[in-house]
């Protein structure tokens, strides 16, 4: 059977994706680029294929996210906003292995109104994917959110990213929850609804208009005080992070906001975003890095 590969090759994972007729029919993982050691990636990918090449070589393979950066395997040039699904794709890369045809999508970078600039890498892809999977994303002006490790809102204007900014919130978040003093309690401790009950807890906080250097502490406090669990520490400690990213985009937030990312991670920022009388729909990024990839296949 005739099939492409699509693959997102981040900083820690690779996932490859066998496509044929248009739908995934297997799945293949490997490791990221910050983890190849003294492999290349060419060898990597190898690997990683090697079950399917052993009855048929694919046609074509797609690639997006760290394989582009400085540390991958090429480093491709970003494209400046504001860029479209046709620009975008026209400052892919090309390369080989074992003579199979492989592209490798660009990151995008842009400058802020306040003259700072801004990149990334990966979820560009998922942008475009997600403006192919939704028609309606083609026309007005739309803002994308990619929760993640390093979040990314994205503003989209007539089928062109214009701008986005990151913010650190899911990096922020892993720092202080294992190499700070706020949450010493164990997650497991108390019923599993405290969390929601502290998330909830961080959200108010931040809404009433408190600042997050000022709050962070009361996370710990509230275990020593009140009696308050590790899970709800937890919890208020992601509502506060995450519900300072929603209170900064506030500003810029109109009509419906477009959610890509981790189901239960975007839950909770839908939540966060419900509690400021903001409407989401959510896709997976699965299927947006697989709808943005099939834009790279040349005709």
């Amino acid at each position: 059977m005739s099939y492409t590969v699509a693959g997102d090759w981040g900083t820690s994972n690779l996932r490859l994706y066998r496509i044929e007729d248009g739908a995934v029919v297997d799945r293949a993982t490997g490791p990221g680029i910050g983890d190849l050691g003294d492999q290349t990636p060419e060898q990597v990918l190898r690997a990683a294929l090697a079950r399917w090449r052993a009855t048929s070589e694919p046609r074509a393979i797609h690639l997006c996210g760290m394989v582009g950066s400085r540390n991958g395997w090429i480093e491709i040039p970003y494209v400046d906003c504001p860029a479209d699904p046709a620009t975008w794709a026209a400052g892919s890369a090309r390369a080989t292995v074992d003579r199979i045809p492989v592209t490798i999508g660009a990151g995008l970078a842009c400058t802020r109104g306040s003259g700072a600039p801004d990149v990334m890498r990966g979820e560009e892809t998922q942008i475009f994917g997600a403006m192919a999977l939704v028609p309606g994303l083609a026309s007005g002006r739309h803002l994308i959110a990619l929760p993640g490790t390093h979040s990314k809102w994205a503003t989209v204007e007539d089928g062109r990213v214009t701008g986005f900014q990151t913010f650190v919130t899911g990096e922020l978040f892993a720092l202080l929850r294992r190499h700070s003093t706020l949450t010493r309690a164990a997650a497991d401790d108390g019923a599993p609804e405290n969390d929601a009950v502290g998330f909830d807890a961080g959200l108010d906080r931040i809404s009433e208009g408190g600042h997050l250097l000022g709050a962070l502490f009361e996370t710990r406090a509230a275990q020593l005080r009140t009696g308050a669990s590790g899970r709800w520490a937890l919890g208020f400690l992601s509502g506060l992070v995450i519900g300072a990213e929603i209170a900064e985009i506030l500003p810029a937030a109109t009509g419906t906001i477009t959610l890509i990312g981790d189901p239960a991670l975007a839950d909770r920022y839908n939540r966060a975003l419900a509690a400021r009388g903001l409407g989401a729909t959510v896709h997976t990024g699965e299927a947006c890095a697989l709808a943005g990839l099939a834009l790279l296949e040349t005709p």
